[in-house]
């Protein structure tokens, strides 16, 4: 009998720690993780909020509206870039006009899973991280609601960004760029991981492939948005990228411990915009390049020679996944305003980021309990706001003493 017990004590221990048995315990949380999304699905109420705005917009397209600022719905003009319209258009056909938002959960309910799934790869391709970690990654409670009862146009931009992580890590760069574009396409708030994206690209690619693939990005963004553009250029780019948009004082998450007119003020956006470019310039000058020679060398020699990589040494699936990660969590923490399911923005990169830092396990896992219960108080109290804004800035503090440039 104690042999019996040694033997399932042994296979425990590989499950959770060895990473040779990493797909074992990612597989079981996966099928777990579906399992528990189709009990959602079953037996909580779906809540309509946004869903039949999409389908509306999608109604007033496709009756041949091409001017961006003539496209509404029941809450309002259509913001979002070409790619959110045309992957609705898509499931307006699967959902009879959007009426069947059961078979719409069920699509999101893919989409979740997929989304669970690259994380895993990710996660894995990384490495430094325990086999037992990606147990955390169902335990949201709030992103199970953005993706299977709220229905929110945010996932999609989460499975594109996440595939466009796996393929940078993988050097498929030209892939992961259109997927970049696709997750753009839907949200500009994936412009958060340009920064990052921008020195992966120069220290793999160098000036001239860094520029190629923005190009790259700019082109099949366009290509997707070509009818509205040559209807109207100006309605697209001001209603699909309008950077200036105010958020609703009451809706947000974060920062409800200001006073609204302190909130809603000119200065205070400005305020939150220096400090994001600085905590950015930070990581960029003293941390991202120090493993490098510096910022100062890794320009002198990628200029010197614009068609060869910008730093001498491999770009590493650690260093893409932290970096992109960590920039991403910076402009989450210093955004005016958060709204519910802008959770969905890096609730699965958590764990990660947590594990980049050098706290003890405990303390990690704190500031995720942290993070998730603040996102699940509704609506938003002082206090639930300053426990987000604590530990956001924990997190990113911990990155930068830990490990900012990855663990291997």
């Amino acid at each position: 009998m104690q042999s019996e017990w040694a033997v399932i004590d042994r296979w425990i221990r590989r499950l959770l720690f060895d990473a040779r048995y990493f797909w074992w315990l990612a597989s079981i949380t996966i099928l777990g993780d579906l399992a528990l999304s189709q009990l959602i699905i079953r037996y909580v109420s779906y809540t309509e909020i946004d869903w039949e705005t999409y389908m509306a917009q999608v109604e007033v397209y496709i009756k041949g509206e091409l001017d961006y600022s003539k496209i509404t719905g029941p809450t309002g003009p259509l913001v979002y870039p070409a790619g959110h319209l045309r992957i609705h258009q898509m499931l307006y056909s699967l959902t009879d006009s959007g009426t069947n938002v059961f078979l719409a959960q069920q699509l999101y309910c893919a989409l979740y899973i997929a989304t669970l799934v690259l994380s895993c790869v990710i996660y894995r391709r990384a490495g430094g991280i325990p086999n037992w970690v990606v147990l955390l990654l169902p335990l949201s409670k709030r992103l199970h609601s953005i993706f299977i009862l709220r229905l929110f146009n945010d996932c999609w931009a989460v499975l594109f960004m996440q595939a466009a992580v796996v393929a940078y890590q993988t050097e498929y760069d030209d892939v992961g760029t259109l997927f970049l574009s696709l997750a753009l396409s839907v949200k500009m708030s994936v412009l958060l991981y340009l920064p990052a994206i921008l020195v992966v690209f120069y220290k793999r690619l160098g000036v001239l492939g860094m520029f190629r693939h923005l190009i790259t990005l700019g082109a099949s963004h366009a290509l997707l948005a070509l009818p509205f553009l040559e209807e109207d250029p100006w309605a697209y780019l001001n209603s699909a990228f309008e950077f200036s948009r105010v958020f609703l004082y009451k809706w947000t998450v974060n920062w409800r411990m200001l006073d609204e007119q302190v909130f809603l003020s000119k200065s205070w956006a400005n305020a939150l915009l220096l400090g994001h470019l600085t905590v950015l310039v930070a990581f960029g000058l003293f941390k991202w390049c120090k493993n490098d020679g510096g910022v100062w060398f890794l320009l002198k020699r990628g200029f010197s020679a614009p068609d060869s990589p910008g730093s001498p040494n491999a770009v590493s699936a650690d260093f893409i996944a932290t970096t992109l990660f960590t920039s991403n969590i910076i402009g989450i923490l210093c955004a005016r305003s958060l709204h519910y399911q802008f959770y969905s923005w890096y609730a699965q990169q958590l764990p990660f980021i947590a594990w980049r830092t050098k706290y003890p396990v405990i303390i990690k896992l704190v500031l995720l309990a942290v993070v998730e219960y603040a996102w699940n108080v509704f609506p938003s109290t002082t206090t639930s706001s300053s426990l987000l804004l604590v530990a956001n800035i924990a997190l990113v503090a911990g990155i930068w003493s830990g490990y900012p440039n990855g663990k291997r």
